[in-house]
Parts: C-alpha cells; sequence; structure tokens
C-alpha cells in the first residue's frame, strides 16, 4: 500500500495532460461495475450522467468516471471514455448484435482562463487526452499537476491533484482521489475566522459562477448500496470545508462521487459502518486537498 486512491482493489486510473493547453484529463475504470453515488455543491456544477446515480432509478452499476478540465468541453471526456469501454467489452447490454452501453458518469473543472493556449477551434483535446488516459490505465497512482488537475488554481497557489487512501477497522481499503481548482484559498490547518480571503475574485468580474470547482472520488471495497453510498459522498464534502475557505460558493461546483467496488450481492454496510467510512471519507478528502496544493 502506497497512500493513493488505488489501494483500493479493483480499480485503475489513467492521467494525461496537455502542458501547451494546460489542461487534462483524469478516469477511473475498475474491472468490474461499480456502485457509485454522487453530491454536488455550489452555485456553479459541470456533471455527465449524474441523474443516472439517484438511487430511484434504474441502473444500479456504472462503467467508468470521468474527470477533467476544459468547462464544457471537458465534458467530451466521458464521451470518449464511453466509446473506448464499449470497444474493449464493457457496458451494458440490451440486446443481441446491439453495442453495448457503458454509463460514465462525470465531472469537470474551469481551467479555461488559467493561461494555457485554449484555441483549439472545433477540436478540443478532451478526447485525445481521454484516449492517452485510457492507454495509460494502471493501478499505479500519483499526485501533483496531473491529468484533471493540470491546470487547477487553488484561491492564490497552483492547484492539481491529490491522492491518499487508508484502512478501515473491517481491513477494507478507502481513498480518496481530488482535483483542485478552488475559488477558495487552501489551508495546511484549520481555516481562519474573520475575513474571507478571495484571491481569484480579481480575475472573474463579470462572472457570476462555474469557474473554479474541486472534483473528485472517494472509493472503498467495503460493500455499499447506492443510497449508502450517497450518504458517504454528503460526509465527505465536510473534508473540503475543513481546508478550503470559502467553499461550496457561488462560484464553484464541488462534486464527490463515492464509488463500491464491492461484488455484486455483497449488499451493504450496517450504519456503524457507514459512519466510518463517511467520517473517514471526510478525513481523507481534506488530506487529498492538502496533498494536491502544498504536496
Amino acid at each position: 500500500m502506497i497512500d493513493c486512491f488505488t489501494d483500493v482493489p479493483g480499480l485503475k486510473i489513467g492521467h494525461a495532460a496537455d502542458a501547451g493547453c494546460d489542461t487534462g484529463v483524469t478516469i477511473i475504470v475498475p474491472d468490474l461495475p461499480m456502485v457509485m453515488a454522487v453530491d454536488v455543491r455550489g452555485g456553479g456544477p459541470g456533471t455527465r450522467e449524474t441523474d443516472a446515480l439517484d438511487p430511484s432509478t434504474l441502473v444500479e452499476r456504472v462503467h467508468g468516471l470521468a474527470l477533467s478540465g476544459g468547462s464544457v468541453f471537458g465534458l467530451a471526456a466521458g464521451d470518449e471514455m464511453v466509446l473506448c469501454l464499449s470497444a474493449t467489452g464493457k457496458g451494458l447490454m440490451v440486446g443481441p448484435g446491439l453495442p453495448l452501453l457503458p454509463v460514465v458518469p462525470g465531472a469537470i473543472l474551469f481551467d479555461i482562463a488559467n493561461g494555457g493556449d485554449k484555441n483549439w477551434g472545433e477540436t478540443p483535446p478532451y478526447r485525445r487526452l481521454t484516449r492517452a488516459a485510457f492507454a495509460a490505465l494502471d493501478s499505479g497512482d500519483s499526485s501533483g499537476r496531473i491529468g484533471a488537475g493540470h491546470g487547477a488554481r487553488a484561491g492564490s497557489r497552483a492547484g492539481g491533484i491529490g491522492s491518499v487512501s487508508a484502512t478501515l477497522s473491517s481491513g477494507h481499503r478507502i481513498g480518496a482521489l481530488v482535483a483542485v481548482n478552488s475559488f477558495g484559498e487552501v489551508y495546511e490547518g484549520a481555516p481562519p475566522d474573520g475575513a474571507v480571503a478571495m484571491p481569484k475574485l480579481g480575475r472573474l468580474s463579470g462572472v457570476t459562477g462555474s469557474r473554479n470547482t474541486s472534483i473528485g472520488a472517494i472509493a472503498t471495497d467495503a460493500p455499499l448500496t447506492r443510497a449508502q453510498a450517497q450518504r458517504v459522498a454528503m460526509m465527505a464534502q465536510d473534508g473540503l470545508a475543513r481546508c478550503i475557505r470559502p467553499i461550496h460558493c457561488p462560484f464553484d461546483g464541488d462534486s464527490l462521487f463515492v464509488i463500491s467496488t464491492a461484488p455484486e450481492g455483497s449488499g451493504g454496510s450496517d450504519p456503524v459502518t457507514l459512519t466510518e467510512i463517511g467520517t473517514i471519507a471526510a478525513d481523507l478528502v481534506a488530506r487529498a486537498v492538502r496533498r494536491a496544493v502544498f504536496g
């Protein structure tokens, strides 16, 4: 175990970035379809297929997760991921002779105004980057200015991706991966009371939202139902509030996904175990944010 997101069994991750455009893509692919839920906060989210994760909907398990820079252009990462997964035999089987249908939720962050060359015309790099990330899929992992966090800014500092993990009392693993592009400042300790530092505000003149956002995932091999995964996602958002101020504001679109790689038929966890999972998830999110920004 190396204290990273992919310490959780059953997951592979791929990162790709374009240094000239100063943007990138991170994809997560399970060995087998996975339970997933999401909690979205802030005034400017950008997401894909998140309605399909509601516990009341039909599809019980999904086939991947796409996290991307590029604002609305980055949503194409999920589209390309669908093609890559279907071509490799992953997705819902809906009938003989019909293509497999991968379900790939996703979220984007806003790195359009970070100084990179965004004059890409009708060919944004996100499909190309997704194919590169898919080719680079493995069970290793790292943190820093990689993948979806390549062009991120966290308040007045460079942002990035943070990846961490821990072990539950049951012996199951739990990990967090966060791409930090927050409007608010990131603090190594608890954020201070009093005046609110908003260093990005001067660069956001005339903009009402969607220019920031921290996006990420928490994964565990402990069994979770979709409703339980949603509860963990809600609890995990507290980790952002422990180290970013302000958070969940009109300029953010913070979105955290929760994944369980436990096999089908595993059921869920009891309420005490669920409480432990959610509590540690929040701890890991805070630690991942700090690792992304401070190393």
